[in-house]
Formats: structure tokens, sequence, C-alpha cells
């Protein structure tokens, strides 16, 4: 039977869903040929799913000690060991040298135990540590610790070769020697990094042996010094210690039958007679064995600590010297202290000896098993450097003399390497084995570094390092290696190993403690995918490690720790703004998850207090049939009140079956998005399919937000040319929308006339925000404005306050009121009470509510043509006519589909007036024709109150630059929408830009603190 037939057979019922999801058995078949790529975002898994087209490579086959121990034990063995480790035991006595060691390896053991439960949580193609980084914390922090670990490595790379200068210029480590054969130096390592990597891999296996012949050679030295120590005289002039160089004729005495070379040095001439240096003249000189052996007990000299200041003489404290107030001259033959030293620059200089520890994770394309090897490999190879470092604290605290250790050339004992004294069974044997690790590591450093930045570069989340991505056709990085040499070479023109050290140590404390961080936070998340086969870690021991790297930062050098956590931080900030989007499934967002959802749930105990009150916006935008917003400048006036604060919630409708319309809402979400974007609006999209606009709008309302986080303020558009409309659909919408969020207890704001508000690119500079204050609505009116001009479009406005007064008020007592309420409300504004007098109802207002009523009532009884409504309309805008011609109150009326003008401000110079039309026969003819129509009183009471607020509002703010005014409320019945919709349309008639506002039913200002 044919396999396909069997499945089909078998499966049929998942024959649907085959074309997305794939059979298992094509899944495993899949996983099972996985190589280890560098992996981009991307690319890698396009690579993985065109697997099968291309032929297979050679398979990985290092193993744990050949791919992870041996690597990391020639990274972590290096040029600190041989050159610095004897000054630090000799400066800081054994007993703080074994801190300072312990506390270094305690960091890298810490970190990597966490390197190795990320390390083995799923499998890590080539990239390492940058790598599990980023993927464990994201794009920001990869991108930001990636190139700190670049940094460090390429200053490592300077470090290294420094440290093969000074072992080669033995005794004459002059700082412009160093800066010239330094560059020399890394300009051919360089030249043999990018003639092939493959030189590089071969000569590691030597360079590694070479290391484990010194360390061998120093162990058996120091056995054999219990024995038979080896001869290595030092020269003191009372307690201080001479120069070996100095002493050109070998004899460390005053005279012998003659004056001596030191006797020149230190008096003015030859013969006994000259003068002579007082320290001189009162001390003897005595020779002292620079390494007086394991079995003679000068540990107890070296146990406690001895440190100097900068030109301070080398001194033996046991021995005794007649002391002189004068201190010693710097051309005088002594050995001098070269920097101040203290326990925290021991530790900065000291802790680049530890780092080296990511060389296994580096390589884990190699590695036949890198779950396994990873690990194991990792942590023995740090358990072994511990040992031999703390071994070899005590070994040279115990074989050789205080001041030959605190000799940092090795000047005492004739310019010889201190570690090359002990070694047996000559010092050559340490010279040259710690020269040819240090090139090892230098080399090392050289070729691991430049691949890192291509990795950076390759996922694309930094634009300007792209083009370090390119390299040679065999995927080389040749720019990437140029700049590694560049930057190395600022290294090398420092010059000093001792001022390298701290640089390089605060870059690698800086990655390790993020690899601690990306460890605790996957740890304490308990994210899904977080299953390492490492099981033998746990959350406190990263924040240990953590802590420890924090520490050991501002231990070793503050001001350098400050430098790179402030370019860390640049970098991160650089790539939250203008880098690629990326998603990892990484621990920030896991901890934005955890983050938000405490906030929502802490918020969820109770309503928001009257002072935390700020308008959380849902904006309802209206798409036309090619998917454009119809009126983005909704979004531009939800952003102006906003200022980037609180919730946006922007949201649409699409008419149809969500079944058959899901596309078409993935496509308007998306238009909302771009829209918002533009706008620099910070928000959330909803798009709602539904059969009826209506019932969308209300599902949104409903649904909208999430615990405290919903809208309480909607944002929406008014039905423009809702009269000359043949589908009354729009404004029955809008209406329902205003029961909807009345009911709901939310705010209400419309904005009419939406086209004329400012863009975010026109501020105002002048001008009045226009306050009507008619019914109290929990402050609403009052906090807008100030909202309002927190924004730079608004900020140069002033602020007007105007409430109405009736026949009964004390309106001199309103206004101090009002001032008084506003003083405690921390607003400034101009107040003003607007007296309004009991006055008949005008004949105008009864002719205009008869239009309205017969208007309604022909609609609902037929369904009027296209044509009929037209006629409507022109006898709509006849009786206007009429009643200019026979009343002509002041400021009440103007032609509505006027011409706006660009002064801004509705003033009725800019008005055109309307011609008038009508006789007095024809109005007397159309009143007896119409007189049998009765109306109703309420309508006529509404209209009157109309028309008389409105004649006021523009005879006051005709020049605002916006007015808000509240919304009355929709009728009870809904027969009388149509009404209602008349009622704000003379409302609002002749202002050029009017907010209409509803409060919510809640106080949302108050005069509290």
């Amino acid at each position: 039977m044919d396999d396909d037939d069997f499945y089909d057979r078998n499966l049929a019922l998942f024959e649907e869903e085959m074309d997305t999801r794939p059979k298992v058995s094509s899944l495993l078949n899949r996983l099972a040929n996985y190589t280890n790529l560098t992996q981009g975002a991307k690319e890698h898994e396009e690579a993985e799913s065109i697997g099968e087209k291309k032929k297979t490579g050679k398979s990985p086959q290092m193993g744990t000690f050949m791919g992870v121990y041996l690597p990391c034990l020639q990274n972590i063995f290096g040029v600190i060991l041989f050159l610095r480790l004897t000054w630090v035991v000799g400066t800081a006595g054994v007993l703080q040298a074994l801190c300072i060691v312990f506390i270094c390896c305690c960091c890298t053991m810490l970190t990597a135990i966490s390197m190795s439960a990320i390390a083995t949580n799923g499998v890590v193609p080539a990239g390492g540590s940058y790598f599990m980084i980023s993927r464990s914390l994201g794009p920001e922090f990869g991108g930001a610790v990636g190139l700190c670990f670049y940094l460090g490595t390429t200053f490592a790379g300077a470090m290294y070769i420094l440290g093969a200068i000074e072992i080669l210029l033995v005794g004459a480590a002059m700082l412009n020697n160093m800066r010239v054969y330094g560059s020399i130096c890394l300009l051919l390592m360089s030249l043999l990094v990018f003639v092939g990597v493959k030189y590089v891999n071969k000569l590691a296996s030597i360079f590694l042996a070479c290391v484990i012949v010194s360390i061998i050679s120093i162990y058996i030295g120091a056995l054999v010094s219990a024995f038979k120590p080896p001869n290595f005289p030092v020269c003191m002039l009372g307690n201080r210690t001479i120069n070996g160089h100095e002493i050109y004729d070998s004899q460390c005495a005053k005279t012998v039958l003659v004056t001596t070379s030191l006797w020149k040095q230190f008096c003015q001439g030859p013969e006994l007679n000259s003068s002579c240096d007082e320290y001189f003249m009162t001390n003897n000189f005595s020779e002292i064995e620079g390494i007086p052996g394991l079995a003679s007990g000068i540990i107890s000299e070296n146990v406690w600590s001895s440190y100097l200041s900068k030109g301070d003489v080398v001194e033996k404290g046991s021995l005794s010297s007649s002391h002189f107030s004068h201190p010693a001259s710097t051309h005088q033959p002594y050995v001098f202290a070269d920097i101040t030293t203290s326990f925290t620059l021991l530790v900065g200089i000291f802790f680049p000896s530890v780092t080296g520890i990511m060389a296994g994770s580096n390589r884990s394309g190699d590695l036949k098993d890198a779950q396994r090897s990873i690990p194991i490999g990792t942590i023995l190879a740090i358990l072994t450097t511990s040992i031999v470092y703390l071994s070899n604290v005590i070994l040279f605290g115990a074989c050789i003399d205080g001041v030959v250790l605190r000799d940092k050339f090795g000047d005492s004992v004739n310019g010889n390497l201190v570690v090359g004294t002990l070694a047996w069974p000559t010092p050559w044997v340490i010279v040259i084995g710690s020269f040819f690790s240090t090139c090892g590591a230098g080399l090392q450093s050289l070729t691991g570094a430049p691949r890192l930045l291509q990795a950076i570069a390759k996922d694309n989340i930094i634009p300007f390092l792209r083009v370090f991505g390119h390299g040679k056709a065999n995927g080389e990085p040749t720019w990437a290696l140029l700049l590694t040499a560049l930057i190395a070479e600022l290294g090398i023109l420092i010059a000093s190993l001792d001022l390298v050290a701290p640089i390089l140590t605060m870059f690698f404390l800086m990655c390790y403690l993020f690899v601690n961080l990306a460890c605790a936070l996957q740890t304490l998340l308990r994210t899904p995918n977080w299953r390492p086969r490492f099981s033998y870690y746990h959350w406190t021991l990263s924040f240990l490690g953590m802590t420890i790297c924090l520490a050991l930062m501002f231990i070793s050098s503050w001001y350098y720790a400050i430098v790179a956590m402030v370019i860390a931080g640049m970098i991160y900030k650089y790539i939250e703004y203008h880098g690629a989007e990326k998603e990892w499934g990484d621990g920030i967002r896991g901890l934005s998850l955890s983050a938000a959802r405490y906030a929502l749930l802490r918020l969820e105990e109770g309503p928001p207090h009257t002072k935390n009150w700020r308008p959380q916006l849902l904006v309802l935008l209206k798409l036309d049939e090619d998917a454009h917003v119809k009126s983005p400048r909704l979004l531009t006036f939800a952003s102006q009140l906003k200022a980037g604060k609180g919730l946006t919630i922007v949201g649409t409708v699409v008419s149809g079956n969500f079944l058959h319309s899901y596309g078409e809402a993935l496509a308007a979400e998306q238009t909302l998005k771009h829209l918002m974007d533009k706008e620099r609006v910070k928000g959330f999209c909803q798009c709602i399919v539904a059969q009826k606009p209506r019932e969308g709008i209300s599902h949104m309302i409903q649904s909208s937000g999430l615990g405290g986080m919903k809208p309480n303020t909607v944002v929406m558009g008014w039905p423009h040319a809702w009269r000359q409309s043949e589908d009354p659909q729009a404004w029955k919408t809008f209406i329902n929308t205003v029961r909807v969020t009345t009911a709901a207890h939310l705010a209400l704001l419309v904005p009419k006339n939406i086209s004329l508000f400012p863009s975010n690119s026109e501020p105002c500079t002048e001008g009045y925000i226009d306050v009507w204050w008619i019914v109290h609505d929990g402050g609403m009116l009052m906090l807008l404005p100030f909202l309002l001009r927190q924004h730079k479009v608004w900020r140069k406005c002033g602020m007007r306050i105007f409430t109405v007064a009736q026949m009964e008020d004390n309106s001199i007592q309103m206004k101090k009121d009002l001032a008084t309420f506003l003083y405690h409300l921390r607003i400034e504004a101009e107040v003003e009470v607007v007296e309004m007098h009991d006055s008949d109802i005008s004949a105008y207002t009864y002719e205009r509510t008869l239009m309205m009523e017969q208007r309604s009532q022909m609609l609902r009884q037929m369904r009027l043509s296209k044509s009929d409504r037209e006629r409507e309309v022109s006898e709509d805008m006849s009786i206007k006519r009429l009643h200019q011609s026979l009343q002509q109150p002041p400021n009440s009326l103007y032609f509505r589909d006027r011409a706006v003008s660009g002064g801004g401000g509705g003033s009725s110079e800019h008005h055109r007036r309307v011609q008038m039309t009508w006789t007095k026969e024809k109005t007397s003819q159309y009143r007896a024709t119409h007189s049998g129509c009765s109306t109703d009183h309420s309508n006529v009471r509404r209209m009157h109150t109309a028309v008389k607020l409105n004649e006021v509002i523009v005879n006051k703010s005709h020049d605002a630059r916006v007015v808000l005014l509240n919304m009355p409320g929709p009728p009870r019945n809904q027969e009388g929408d149509e009404n209602y919709m008349e009622f704000l349309e003379v409302l609002t008639e002749g202002l050029e830009r009017v907010l209409l506002v509803r409060g919510g039913g809640s106080e949302v200002i108050t005069i509290y603190s």
C-alpha cells in the first residue's frame, strides 16, 4: 500500500489541515536534518526549510575535551598569570591575593552555571554568547551586550599583544618601544588571521602545549626549591632594593679595593672623600636570596599586604635600616613602584585572567553534543584554572621573597621574569612558553572578535553596522577584522598592560552580568520554553553572580564602570529607536507580560481616584469603501489631548460576516496602525466585524480594554451632511452611540467640523479656548482645555469660561464663586457670566420647529426619492431666508455652507449674508397654507433654547480657536431622534470649531491635593 494512500485513509479527518500543518513524521524528519548554521533571525529558518536541497556537509564531531575544555583552558590561562600574578601576591599579600582570585573565580563559576542553563535550553547555533543573550533578553540587550563583549574581546587582543611585547623586551619595557613593536605585532597577527583562520586553529594546539609546559615547570620549580633553591641574589641597601641593571660590575658593595659602580651613583665622584647620599652613608649593602625556597618559611612575611604609592622604593620590612626624612631620588638605582596600588586596582588588573569561559559556547557549531559538552567542559575548565591560580598564589608566597614579588618587571633579578626565576630548569621555559601562549591568545581574540561583530551585523539590529556583515566569498569577516584591528591599535597606543586590563574587565563583567540576568529572569518568569537539560542551576545563584559582577565593576574602577554602562545604555536606546523590530521570544518580552499582568490586577482593585482620572480614549474611526480613514484629524485631535499619556484604543467596524471578512478586518487594522504611526499615537487597534455598524460600535464599547485599563471616554466624529444623506443610518448610528456611551457611563467627545481643527504642525500662536459651562458634568469641561494646553499646538491659547445665569440668579456672586472654584482647581482662566433674559419665543423659532416636525413626519410616512429630498433641503433654506428678510435678529443665523475664511475665528465680518428672495406676499401665502399644522410645545421650547444659546455663544465666542460646549442628551423617545440632530445643528450654527462634551457621570477633577 502506498504511504500517501495510507495517510489519506487514516488521517482523512485532518485532510483539510494538511495544507497548513505538517504531518508529525515530516516534522520529525526535518528536525533530524537540522544543521548548525550561524543564525540570523530569519536566515536560519529559511536555511532549515531548504536544507533538503543542499548536500549534507561534514557533521560536527568535536567532543567535550577537545571542543570545550581545552579551548576554555587556553583562553583563561593568559598573560596575567605569567606577568602580574607574582606582583599581585607581593603587593596584596597571600591572604588578600587568595581573596581576589577566589572572588574572580566565583564570579566566572556562577556565570558558567547560568550560561550552561541557557546553552542547554534548546539548540544553540554557532554564535555563542551573543546568540544566547540576544535570544534570552531580546535584541536591545543582545546588541548592547554583544557589542560590549566584542569590545572586551578586541581589547583582550590588545592586552595579549602588549603582554607578548613586555616579555620580549624583558627589562626594557619603555612605552614608545611598546607602541612601535606592539603595532608591528598587531599588523602581522591581523595579516595571519586575514590569510586564513585554519592556520590559527592549527597553531592553537601548539600554543596550548606551551601554556601547559610553562605551568608544569612552575610547579616543578617550586618543589625543587624546597631542596635546592635557585640562585637569584638580590642586592639591598639597608632595606631598600637595588635595581640589578644598575650594578655594572656585579658588585653589591660600596668598595671592593676601589669604589664600585654603585658608589659612583650615590656619590658625586669615585673618590672616598666625595660627598654622598645620606641614606647611602648610614646604611650598608647586603645580598638576600630572591628565591629562598618552599622550606624557608618566607610565607610568613608575604601573608600581609604591602601597598605602595607611585615612586615609592620597594623595601623589605624585616631588614634594619636607619631612615632619614628625605625620600629617595628617582635617578638613584633603586626599584621603584610604577603605579599606586590598592586592593580595588589589583582586582581590575587580575580579572582578565579568569575571562575566556565563553570559548566553548562560541564553538557550539562544531560540537557533537553541545548541550552536554558546554556545561561539563566549561565548569571543569574553570575548576582547573581556579585550582591552578589559588595554588600558584600560595606557592609564590611560600617560595619568593616579598621584594622580588613586588618588583613588577624583575629589575632586582637582572630583568628576569619573576615567574621565570622559580621555573625549572631555566627561566627561558617561561619566557618562550608565555610568549607563545600570549601570541596564541591574541590570535584567538583577533579571530573571535570579527566573527562576533559579523553575527551582530547579520542580525541587522544595529543599522550602521550592516557593512560589517559582509566579508570574503567564504564568509570571512574582512571589514569586521579591519575595525577590530583599529580598535586593538587604540589599546596598544595606551601602551600599559595595567591600564588596558581594567577596560576589558568592565566589558567582560558587563557581559557576564547579563548572562546571569538572562538565566535568573527566565527561571523566575517560568516561561513555558524554559526547560534546560542542565538542572544544577538556581535563580539565587544567578542573582549572586550578577551581584558579584556589578560589585567587581565598581570595585575595580568606578569611572570605567560608569563609562561601560553609558556605552551599553546608548546602544540599547539606539536599537530601541532605530533598530530592526525582532521577535525572538525573549525574556524581556516575558517580563513585560508579567509586569503588565501584575499592574492590571492591581488596577482591578477599585475605580481610579479623581486625582488619577485622565481620559482613556476609545477613538471611533470610519473607513470608506477603499479602506481609507474618513476623518484622520480625529486621531490628530486625540494625540493632542493625550500628549502620549494614558490609554488610546483606535477602533473601527467592518460590515459583514467575520468568517468571510477576516482578511478585510486585518487590512483595516493595518490601515489604522499606519495612521497611528504617522500621527505618533501610542496605543492599540481594535477592528470588529459586525452585520450592522451600530451593533459593532456597541460591542466595541462594551468589550474594549482589559481590567482596569478600560476606556472611559469615547471620541467620534459628527455625521457630515446628515440632512442630504439618502441613508439615515449614519445619524441613527451616531445617536445610538450617544445612547450606548451614556448607558455605559462613559464620557463622550464629538468634535464638529473636525477637518478645520489644527494639525500637529500648525500651532496656534494666539487666541482662546472657550468653555461654555451650562450644566455640571463632573468637571470634564474644565479638565479638557487644561489637557489640550499641555500640547504644543494649543500651548499659547488662553482659556475663557462662560456660564449662563437665569433671571433669578445673582450673576455677580456667580462670577466670584466661579473664580474661587477655578483658583482652587489651580486652573488659570478668564471668567464671564452671561445673563439670559426671559423673552418671548420668536416667530422664527416657531417656523423652524414647524419645518423640522413636518420634515420628520413626511420622512416617516414615505421613503423620499432623491429629488424630493433635495427639494426639501432647498425649502428648508428658503425658510431661513424668509426669516432673515422678516426679522434679521442679530448674529443669529448665517448661511450654513459658507466658505470658511482663512483667518480662523467665526466673526460676523467673515460670514456672507444670504440675499432675501421671499416677498411679504409669498410669506403670508405660505403661512396661510401651513396654518393647519400644530407644533409640539416641548420641541418649541427646545428650539427656543438652542436658538437663544446659539445667539449668545456666537456673539461671545465667534473669534475662539475652539468652543467646548455641553452636549445635551438624546430624547428618551426614539421618534424624536431627527429633531435632536436639528437641535444640535442649531446650537452650533455659525461656529467654526466646536467640541461637544458629554460627561460620564463621575467627578474627574478635584480641588484637593
